[in-house]
């Protein structure tokens, strides 16, 4: 069986009771948008009706006039400008946009990605040397640069300007470039702040529509794009991300470019595309070109405007990913391998694991995949040319990074935030960083940490479900960060006797509540079959569940999508 998970049923405001006179809808919809932070009827009006015009002026962002400027004193003069990247989602996605647009304007124009493995995240003095060979004198730098005051130091010797576009929170001092996009500036009066770095760009294309007085449509046309970004780089979806979300898909779904359609038809994706799509089908694919390859190939695949060509470089990409899930797969056994013949792996708090031959650019994955069995923070180490370097990540409420940087005498370098961070080491320093790193998380990580948690936003009774309730959720996307499905629980049910395990250990039920047991919903369970036996004795049991529509053979009815389990004690 899974682990043990705590439930925590989440309190609502006290105002929902009045949200809930105010917008007569029932207790359930005005506890949702209570703990989506929606107060008043104007927010759920926002909350529920998106519209671009609630996108915020770009001019509001420190620096976007002279970044603007900049870029017209290229184009008036003819200079040539690399676009700059990277090899991420987020990157990737933002190199798309800012190239395809201004491709269109500027004559002389380029993209560059770099290497994941030879120079590494961000802004490389490689990329700078490509650039001043190449007699680029101006660098849009996107999702990346807000910390490389060394590098933008180097450029300027090379008559280089740099106008960087990045989301990350910034260093003590600002890089002297000729502009930084950064509304985490804490000078820039930008009212939202959690865009990311595709956010960005487009906030740069738009304020360049502006400039110029061209039709708005022609920056809106990128929003796939952006919305891409921010399900992969897991931003709030909150504010002016929801809305580029909630057009970006729309946009998906009717008239997609070339290249995420070629991804979704390689997939055979049939119905509408969701987070859940950017998250689980785009975005790895996307990833994959950057982790196995190179993501210069997700910028020829997002950029291409012929859908013949798009097809070629989908084909590609998905083969890469494929190459890449292997490898994932293969990596996970034997880090779980590694796992078992520990013989103190139950008694610690943290998982630091190393062998040489894993590749480096899943690393982060399967410490993800560790996660999931044994809920501790961890590292997955690999050796790439001489350096043992890898990935971090964390528990939820546990700072990784912090943890990290007490063992920073052991490391060659290290970056990241709280949850997830990369380091490098000498590989004479492995063991003792294994050792330290257990010391300093035994010493800080409390019991309850170790244990998952479910956020729950409302417990119901099952007579409460209803066609009416399945419309007003569908409402409720895009769901992300700030905004997740919503989650339910309800006490004491039952099995109508229809249990059954299928597919690989999962488990569907047709379940009710003895005080209603004419009212009954179909039920699934993934990788939960272990506990059919509970409803074949008929153990009442308590269920964590998300509602969601199932369509069969063209007829729609509601399922519920079981998380958790666990014996009633409310009978």
């Amino acid at each position: 069986m899974s682990l043990q998970k705590i439930w925590k049923i989440l309190k609502p405001n006290p105002n929902h009771v009045a949200l809930q006179q105010a917008l007569s809808v029932d207790r359930i919809v005005s506890t949702l948008l209570s703990l989506r932070g929606i107060h008043n009827y104007d927010d759920a009006k926002t909350f529920f009706r998106p519209e671009l015009n609630q996108l915020h002026d770009p001019y509001l962002m420190k620096d976007m006039d002279k970044a603007i400027a900049r870029i017209k004193t290229a184009i008036s003069k003819n200079e040539k400008v690399l676009i700059y990247g990277d090899y991420d989602v987020d990157g990737t996605t933002a190199v798309s946009i800012v190239y395809s647009f201004f491709k269109q304007h500027i004559n002389q124009i380029d993209y560059y990605i770099p290497d994941r493995y030879k120079e590494g995240y961000g802004i490389s003095f490689a990329g700078i040397d490509f650039a001043a060979e190449n007699n680029f004198s101006l660098i849009i730098a996107l999702d990346c640069g807000i910390k490389a005051n060394d590098k933008i130091n180097y450029a300027a010797e090379k008559n280089i300007d740099f106008i960087i576009c990045d989301h990350h929170l910034p260093g003590a001092e600002l890089p002297k470039a000729f502009a930084v996009l950064d509304q985490k500036r804490n000078d820039c009066p930008y009212p939202y702040k959690e865009l990311s770095g595709a956010g960005i760009g487009f906030k740069l294309i738009q304020a360049y529509c502006i400039d110029q007085a061209l039709a708005i449509e022609q920056c809106y046309q990128y929003l796939d794009l952006v919305a891409t970004s921010i399900a992969a780089d897991i931003v709030p979806i909150t504010g002016e991300n929801r809305v580029m979300a909630y057009f970006g898909l729309e946009r998906i779904n009717k008239n997609p470019r070339p290249g995420i359609k070629a991804l979704l038809n390689i997939n055979q994706l049939k119905s509408p595309a969701n987070v859940g799509t950017l998250v689980f089908t785009l975005a790895p694919r996307i990833n994959a070109a950057g982790r196995i390859e190179h993501g210069s190939k997700a910028v020829e695949l997002l950029s291409c405007e012929e859908d013949t060509k798009a097809e070629e470089f989908a084909k590609a990409i998905d083969d890469t990913n494929t190459q890449r899930r292997d490898l994932d797969s293969g990596t996970t056994i034997e880090a779980y391998d590694l796992m078992k013949a520990d013989p103190m792996c139950d008694s610690k708090k943290s998982t630091v694991l190393f062998n040489e031959g894993w590749h480096k650019g899943i690393v982060g994955i399967v410490a993800s995949r560790m996660i999931e069995k044994y809920y501790k923070p961890t590292i997955i180490l690999t050796e790439n040319d001489g350096k043992v370097s890898g990935s971090a990540r964390s528990v939820r409420e546990f700072d990784i990074y912090t943890a990290i940087e007490k063992c920073s005498d052991l490391l060659e370098q290290f970056g990241g935030h709280k949850f997830a961070a990369g380091l490098t080491m000498k590989r004479e320093n492995v063991k003792a960083f294994q050792e330290k790193f257990e010391k300093v998380v035994s010493a800080s990580i409390t019991d309850d940490q170790l244990i998952p948690k479910i956020e729950i936003d409302c417990e119901l009774n099952l007579s409460e479900i209803s066609d009416k309730l399945l419309r007003i959720l569908k409402q409720f996307a895009p769901h992300g960060p700030e905004n997740m499905s919503p989650v339910f629980c309800t006490s004491a049910v039952f099995d109508a006797g229809w249990g059954q395990v299928f597919g690989n250990n999962h488990l569907r039920l047709e379940v009710f509540q003895k005080s209603n047991p004419n009212i009954r919903f179909q039920a699934v369970a993934f990788d939960k079959g272990d506990y059919i036996h509970f409803f074949q004795k008929k153990t009442p049991m308590d269920i964590v569940y998300k509602i969601q529509e199932n369509e069969f053979k063209g007829v729609s009815s509601i399922q519920l999508v079981i998380e958790d389990f666990r014996v009633s004690e409310k009978f």
